[in-house]
């Protein structure tokens, strides 16, 4: 039996092992606390200026809606303070017509909707005590007394939030003003941002900051166009629905039904919830059972066709991912909160994706082979791809 050679290496014993796994272990967890401490850093920041945050945000979305025709304009030689201007008098004069000719009538039934509502779920008590399911009346009312003191919490929240961000001190005239003033100026000059970026960050941070904000750019107004047509699409259905059911307040229902729209998955459920209680009351068990099939029919087009043929790949957000967000949103900064969570959390999930992406670009392929694969499937469709234009000469306001 000869004996081992002396190896140079030192021998890993139970205690360097484990010894090497905590030195693992406290480094990531102290990027953990760096990263959650700036996060709230950020949250904090975000939230004691959100009054000057809320109207660029709304200027932002209303800008996605706004900018491809602009720039349409653009393209044919239309001055960009003219092609604006245009765009911004047609905008707001489309809204106005809208709004007078809704809001007479949303607002005249407003009370009668809510009136209807409690007494549908006064008409569902009477059904669960008398019914088959022979619930008691404790059980109802501590069901109900839970409803009540979440609906009371939400809405303090959601009136908090609503007032905060659009302020009591300067008033919602100065907000909206705001918001057209920045919002024309967006897609006025917005087209200049992009090379602008591009130049200050230099050439190497330039490229990849200028492919991220154009991503970016490109998630949200995708999210905010698509999502103003599905509910366009849902509202429309639903208010034909209802309207050959026989429902007299169809019309109010259907305008809360597009608004609703907005926030996906809770904003849906609460309007269709809405709109069969009150059929409950103004017609039959039939007719809101009609209806319930309709709401639920609307829905199921919307998830399993409308959004995923319209939206792609641009959200590719799971349901859980979304509805998450918008209780979060919600809870943080109320009833804007919960409508700006989805677009913010997919444009945060689009960074993530490009910064995924240069990773598999810079992983060599003689790397471990989870790793090596998705690097060579990147280098074999960069080679199979022609050079893309230049982003920033792709027309982004």
């Amino acid at each position: 039996m000869t004996d081992r050679a002396p190896s140079s290496r030192p021998v890993k014993d139970r205690a360097v092992v484990i010894d090497r796994g905590f030195a693992i272990f406290q480094r990531w967890a102290l990027r953990a606390v760096v990263i959650a401490a700036a996060a709230y850093v950020l949250g904090w920041v975000i939230g004691h200026t959100w009054m000057i945050w809320f109207p660029v945000a709304l200027a932002l979305v209303i800008s996605t809606v706004l900018a491809p025709p602009v720039t349409w304009l653009r393209r044919r030689r239309v001055p960009s303070g003219l092609a604006a201007a245009a765009v911004m008098i047609g905008f707001i004069g489309i809204i106005s017509t809208t709004i007078a000719i809704l809001a007479p009538q949303v607002a005249g039934q407003a009370p009668d909707i809510a009136d209807k509502a409690v007494s549908g779920l006064s008409e569902v008590r009477d059904w669960l005590r008398n019914g088959p399911f022979e619930v008691t009346d404790n059980q109802i009312t501590n069901a109900i007394s839970a409803v009540q003191e979440q609906i009371r919490t939400s809405a303090s929240a959601i009136s908090a939030g609503v007032f905060s961000t659009i302020g009591v001190a300067t008033g919602v005239v100065l907000n909206i003003v705001v918001t057209l003033i920045l919002t024309f100026l967006f897609i006025k000059d917005g087209h200049r941002f992009l090379p602008w970026v591009g130049a200050l960050a230099g050439q190497r941070a330039g490229v990849h900051t200028v492919a991220v904000l154009g991503r970016a750019w490109d998630t949200l107004g995708g999210f905010i166009r698509t999502q103003t047509l599905v509910s366009l699409i849902d509202a429309v259905i639903i208010g034909i629905g209802l309207l050959i059911v026989g429902v007299p307040l169809w019309v109010p229902l259907a305008v809360i039904t597009f608004f609703g729209g907005f926030i996906p998955i809770i904003g849906a459920f609460v309007s269709g919830a809405l709109a069969v209680l009150v059929t409950l009351v103004t017609n039959s068990p039939q007719d809101a059972l009609i209806v319930l099939l309709i709401v639920f029919a609307v829905q199921q087009l919307e998830g399993n066709v409308l959004s995923p043929w319209l939206q792609g790949k641009t959200m590719n957000l799971h349901a859980a991912v979304v509805l998450l967000s918008v209780l979060a949103g919600g809870s943080l900064f109320g009833i804007t909160g919960a409508f700006l969570a989805v677009p913010v959390v997919a444009t945060v999930a689009t960074v993530l994706r490009y910064v995924n992406e240069q990773i598999d670009a810079n992983v060599d392929i003689a790397a471990p082979p989870g790793d090596s694969a998705a690097s060579a499937r990147r280098h074999q469709d960069d080679e199979d791809v022609e050079p893309a234009h230049d982003v920033a000469d792709a027309g982004r306001p």
